[in-house]
C-alpha cells in the first residue's frame, strides 16, 4: 500500500516518453542534489543513471498507459513533468504541481485554459486545418524549466508542497 502524501516526501514523476533529454539530465542532477525521488515512466526501456534517487519504470505499450500510471501514483505536493494536458488536469485535481518541459507551471488557475486551447486545436486539426507544430525546443526552454523547478523546490523547503495549494 502506498503511503499518503503526508507520510512521504515529495516525488518528481516524469512522463518520460516525450520528455527532452536535456530536461531528463536536469532532473537527474536535481534528484541527486536534493535527494528527491525521481520516477521516470515510459512505454519504452529507459537508461537512467545509477542512483538511489532515480527510478525508471517501463509500462506496457498502449494508449495512455504511462499517463494512467503517473496519475495513479501522483500525490498532493508531488511535481509532475509532462506536456500532456489531460494528464496535467488529472494530477492538478490531486493537488500535484505540473511543469511542462518548456518551464510553464500548470495549476488550478491555468489548467482550464490549457484544456480549452488543446480541444480547440484538436478540432481544427480534425477539420483539416494545418495548425503547424510547436516551436523547436531551445536552450531558453531548458533554462525556464530548471528555474521553475528550482522555485518549486525552494518553496517546498519553506512550506511543504503538500500543504501549499498549487
Amino acid at each position: 500500500m502506498q503511503a499518503s502524501s503526508s507520510q512521504r516526501s515529495m516525488h518528481i514523476l516524469v512522463d518520460a516518453d516525450a520528455c527532452p533529454l536535456v530536461i531528463k539530465e536536469i532532473l537527474y542532477r536535481v534528484a541527486n542534489r536534493t535527494e528527491t525521488p525521481l520516477i521516470l515512466v515510459a512505454n519504452q526501456m529507459l537508461r537512467a543513471p545509477a542512483s538511489p534517487w532515480i527510478r525508471a519504470v517501463q509500462v506496457p505499450a498502449g494508449f495512455d498507459v504511462a499517463d494512467q500510471r503517473i496519475a495513479e501514483q501522483a500525490c498532493a505536493g508531488d511535481v509532475v513533468v509532462t506536456g500532456d494536458v489531460p494528464l496535467a488536469a488529472l494530477v492538478v485535481e490531486k493537488n500535484a504541481w505540473v511543469i511542462d518541459p518548456r518551464g510553464d507551471l500548470i495549476d488550478h488557475t491555468t489548467i482550464q485554459a490549457r484544456l480549452t486551447m488543446r480541444n480547440f486545436m484538436q478540432e481544427l486539426r480534425s477539420g483539416g486545418v494545418d495548425t503547424g507544430g510547436p516551436a523547436a525546443f531551445s536552450a531558453r526552454d531548458a533554462r525556464r524549466f530548471a528555474n521553475q523547478l528550482d522555485r518549486l523546490l525552494a518553496r517546498q523547503r519553506r512550506t511543504p508542497l503538500s500543504q501549499a495549494a498549487p
